[in-house]
């Protein structure tokens, strides 16, 4: 996989395991292609780096799907500048919160007006087409940050960024619908949105006022209006005040 470029809006979504013969995977290929006029991802990447077309993608996936677990990763085709990638891999039982394992699936596209501009569509697209628990579309550099966050004593010693709380590793928290983190737009499903407390008419009238509901019940909620940078005061202070009101998240504080 290409190096991440400088500052990519990153998507992560955590959702239940594959089972079987899974078909979440394309699923999400085309909810994600449908979420963006105009993008079709039929390429991959080569381990030496070079692009691959795939002219029989939709049975290029199926068949990958059933000789390792995940998906592999999958692009646009573009340029550097442009280019869109896809893939979806799998955490072990004990890796995962509650003891559960998890089918983690990651995408990065540019940051750039038209990826901003339809990144709640494209992240509640994939997040709903994977069925998944809860997620995130934040800036690179402010992803780098948050990830920061999560330190444990020996493992992973250190003191979070900017003031910001300590997160716990995922292992730790008691179930998978307790979100990891926070992000710039965060997708929580009806169970993740019920784990955190989400939404109560007192407390969050500003995040309601920037969030929206899903078909299946969940909400793609956002922190702020332009993209997290966390060297805007205001942007650290939202994302301050958002681990505040959710001590659930990371795991902190129990429901």
């Amino acid at each position: 996989m290409p190096p991440t470029r400088r500052n990519d809006l990153n998507i992560a979504v955590y959702a239940p395991a594959l089972v079987g013969d899974d078909g979440r995977p394309l699923a999400i290929v085309r909810a994600m292609e449908r979420a963006s006029p105009g993008l079709r991802l039929e390429w991959t990447i080569s381990d030496e780096g070079n692009l691959v077309p795939l002219p029989e993608r939709d049975a290029w996936l199926a068949q990958r799907r059933r000789d390792e677990p995940g998906f592999p990763l999958i692009c646009n085709g573009g340029d550097e500048d442009n280019l869109v990638t896809l893939s979806g891999m799998e955490v072990s039982a004990s890796s995962g919160p509650g003891g559960q394992p998890l089918f983690d699936v990651h995408a990065d596209l540019p940051l750039n007006a038209a990826s901003i501009t339809g990144a709640a569509d494209t992240l509640e697209a994939i997040a709903e087409a994977a069925l998944a628990h809860w997620g995130h579309a934040t800036p690179f550099k402010a992803t780098v940050e948050i990830s920061r966050q999560t330190v444990h004593p020996s493992r992973k010693p250190g003191v979070p960024p900017r003031g910001l709380p300590a997160l716990k590793f995922p292992e730790h928290l008691r179930s998978p619908e307790i979100p990891h983190r926070l992000g710039w737009m965060n997708y929580w499903s009806a169970a993740a949105a019920q784990a955190i407390e989400f939404p109560d008419p007192a407390r969050d009238t500003d995040l309601l006022a920037r969030a929206r509901r899903t078909a299946t019940g969940g909400w793609v909620v956002w922190l702020t209006e332009e993209p997290l940078n966390l060297d805007n005061p205001s942007h650290l202070e939202a994302l301050l005040k958002a681990y505040e009101r959710f001590p659930q998240i990371g795991g902190r504080a129990a429901r």
